[in-house]
C-alpha cells in the first residue's frame, strides 16, 4: 500500500470507527431503553423503528444521488457529522420527555433525527468510502472492519453504563462525534477527487435522468428482489436485545450479558470484513450474496427454534459471518455491473432504501408478532419468508461468468449502457 494510501486508509477507518461508536452508544440499547426506562410496549417500540425506517427511505435517494454529484467531496459528511455531535443532547433533553408526552409525536421527532443521522447517512458515509478505496486502491473490507469496532468497543461498557445512567452513553455519543469531526477536517480530497474524475468521469455532469435510468435495468429490480428477502435481518435485530434479556433471572443481568454478546458479535464481525474479500473475490459476488442470504435464514429461523440463552447466542453470532459476505459481496456486485458515478446512489437505494421500505412495513407486524405469538413463532415466519426470497433472486441475479460472457462477446453491458 502507497504512502497516500495508506493516509486514505487511516483515515477513513478513523471515520467509520467513530460514526459506529456514536452510533452504538446513543442506539445499540435503544430497545431495552424504551422498555425498561420509558416503559413502552412492543407495538410502541414497532411505531417508533417503523417512523424511522419512514424518514431513511425518504433520505436515503436523495443522499445517494447528492454524494454522486459531489464526488469525493465531503459537504455531505460535514452534514452528518453535525448531527452526530447532536446524539447526547437530542436523546436526553428531546426525545425521551417527547416519549413520555405522546408516542406518535416522539416517534415523528425521533424518526426525522436518527433516519437522517444514522440510517441514511451510514449509506453515505459507506458509499463514500468505498468509491475512495477503489481509487486509492486499498480492500474497502478492511476500512469497513473498523466500525465494527466502534460499535464493539462501544457496546462492551453499554450494557455496564446502562443500568448506572442510560444518559451516560448518550454523552459518550456526542464526545465519539466530535473526535469525527476532526478526522473529517485532515482528509484532503482534491487529488483523490482528480484521480476519479480520469478514471470514472465527472460526477457533477450526471442528470437525475442518469440515476432514473436505472429503473429500466433488470439487474437493479433482481437485486431489489434479494434485498427485500435480507431485510429481514433489520427487523430481526431491533427487538432481540428484549428477547435475549428474558433469557435471564433479572433485567440487570440480561442488559449486561446482552451488552458483552453484541460486543463479540461485533468483534467477529470486524474479523469477518477483513477476510471476507477473499471469499468474495473467489466465490464471485452473486454467490457470495446468496450465501449470506442462506446465513441469515439459518440466523433467524433457528433463533425461533432453539432455547436457553447459550444457544440462542450462537444463533445471534451468525450475523459476524452473513454481514461482512453480504456488504462486501453487494458492492462488489453494484461496480461489476452498473455505472461506477451512480455506486451511492446505487446503494442507498436499491439496498439501504429497499430495505427501510420493508422495515418500515414489518417493524410494526413484527412488534404485534412479539407480543401475541411470541418472538420464537414470529422469528419462524420472518426466517421463512427469507428463504423463499433467496430462492427467488438466485435465479434472477447474474453470476459473474455471465456477466463476462456479455462484454467477451463486444456487448456493452446492460447496466452501463447510455
Amino acid at each position: 500500500m502507497q504512502k497516500s494510501s495508506r493516509q486514505y486508509y487511516f483515515l477513513l477507518s478513523g471515520l467509520f470507527f467513530f460514526f459506529f461508536f456514536t452510533w452504538s452508544s446513543s442506539f445499540s440499547l435503544i430497545s431495552i431503553w424504551l422498555g425498561q426506562t420509558l416503559g413502552l410496549k412492543g407495538m410502541d417500540t414497532g411505531i417508533i423503528f417503523s417512523a424511522i425506517s419512514i424518514v431513511a427511505l425518504c433520505l436515503q435517494p436523495l443522499y445517494g444521488f447528492i454524494q454522486d454529484k459531489l464526488g469525493l467531496r465531503k459537504n455531505l459528511l460535514w452534514v452528518i457529522g453535525f448531527l452526530l455531535l447532536m446524539s447526547g443532547p437530542f436523546y436526553i433533553f428531546i426525545y425521551a420527555p417527547i416519549l413520555k408526552f405522546n408516542v406518535i409525536i416522539g416517534a415523528a421527532f425521533g424518526g426525522l433525527y436518527v433516519g437522517a443521522t444514522f440510517f441514511a447517512g451510514i449509506g453515505a458515509l459507506e458509499s463514500y468510502i468505498e468509491r475512495v478505496s477503489r481509487i486509492a486502491g486499498f480492500e474497502y473490507g478492511r476500512a469497513r472492519m473498523w466500525g465494527s469496532l466502534g460499535w464493539a468497543a462501544a457496546t462492551f461498557f453499554a450494557g455496564f453504563l446502562f443500568n448506572i445512567d442510560p444518559n451516560i452513553n448518550f454523552a459518550l455519543a456526542s464526545i465519539s462525534a466530535v473526535l469525527f469531526l476532526i478526522i473529517l477536517c485532515f482528509i484532503k480530497v482534491a487529488k483523490i477527487d482528480a484521480m476519479g474524475q480520469l478514471e470514472y468521469g465527472k460526477t457533477s455532469q450526471l442528470k437525475i435522468t442518469d440515476a432514473l435510468g436505472l429503473l429500466k435495468l433488470s439487474q437493479f429490480w433482481a437485486l431489489v428482489i434479494f434485498v427485500v428477502g435480507v431485510s429481514m435481518y433489520n427487523v430481526y435485530d431491533q427487538q432481540f436485545s428484549v428477547y435475549f434479556s428474558h433469557q435471564f433471572a433479572t433485567q440487570q443481568e440480561g442488559n449486561r450479558m446482552y451488552g458483552f454478546l453484541n460486543s463479540l458479535q461485533v468483534f467477529l464481525e470486524a474479523g469477518g470484513m477483513a477476510l471476507a474479500p477473499f471469499l468474495v473475490n473467489r466465490i464471485g459476488a452473486k454467490n457470495s450474496l446468496i450465501l449470506s442470504g442462506a446465513i441469515m435464514t439459518l440466523r433467524i429461523i433457528g433463533s425461533g427454534l432453539v432455547e436457553g440463552p447459550i444457544l440462542i447466542s450462537a444463533m445471534k453470532l451468525l450475523h459476524a459471518v452473513e454481514l461482512p459476505i453480504l456488504l462486501i459481496a453487494i458492492f462488489k456486485f453494484i461496480s461489476t455491473r452498473f455505472d461506477h458515478r451512480l455506486s451511492a446512489t446505487l446503494y442507498l437505494v436499491a439496498f439501504q432504501f429497499v430495505s427501510q421500505v420493508c422495515a418500515s412495513f414489518l417493524a410494526p407486524l413484527a412488534g404485534y408478532g412479539y407480543d401475541r405469538i411470541g418472538f420464537a413463532d414470529t422469528y419462524m415466519i420472518m426466517g421463512s419468508i427469507t428463504g423463499v426470497f433467496m430462492l427467488i433472486a438466485a435465479f434472477l441475479l447474474k453470476g459473474d461468468k455471465q456477466i463476462k460472457l456479455v462484454t467477451s462477446k463486444g456487448v456493452v453491458n446492460e447496466s452501463v449502457a447510455s
